[in-house]
């Protein structure tokens, strides 16, 4: 009776095991493909050049232009609607959340050293440029794993 006890002791363990074991990859999988799609973003919006200032010589980033391409990128990578909430077929079901942009444009001095303490966050740009700070919270499939949250940072520098 007692190998029947512990053979059925050592199932439940091993599935515990096996269940912790996919959560981390899926994690993992899931840390990888937000932090592209927050890479993504940052390249997008670093793209959206002033026209007017470009015409003139002047590397400038439009910054409305650069929110709504980092907005737009962050939704079709990440599947989630207007709001930031994940769409019915998306994995995340929790809202991402944009914690920072911030676009560098000529008015500073390059290389510009942007620092946030908020989140450990430090990178240098050499020419106007992005930062993004994504929230995201990944969506555990079973109750082994405790709770994940990430803030993906990225950044981009203008292309010319």
């Amino acid at each position: 009776m007692h190998k029947l006890v512990f053979a059925a002791l050592m199932i439940v363990i091993w599935w515990m095991l096996h269940a912790l074991q996919m959560d981390e990859e899926a994690a993992l999988g899931t840390l990888h493909e937000g932090k592209r799609a927050v890479d993504r973003a940052a390249h997008a919006a670093a793209q959206m050049a002033n026209r007017e200032k470009l015409e003139v010589g002047i590397l400038s980033i439009d910054e409305t232009a650069a929110l709504a391409a980092a907005n737009e990128y962050l939704q079709a990578n990440l599947r989630l609607g207007a709001d930031f909430s994940p769409e019915a077929d998306a994995f995340l079901r929790d809202r991402v959340e944009v914690k920072a942009f911030r676009v560098v444009n000529e008015a500073e001095t390059f290389p510009y050293t942007y620092r946030n303490a908020e989140y450990g966050y430090e990178t240098t740009l050499n020419r106007p440029g992005v930062i993004l700070i994504v929230h995201v919270v990944y969506p555990r499939m079973f109750g082994v794993l405790a709770p994940v949250e990430w803030d993906l940072k990225g950044a981009a520098e203008m292309v010319y």
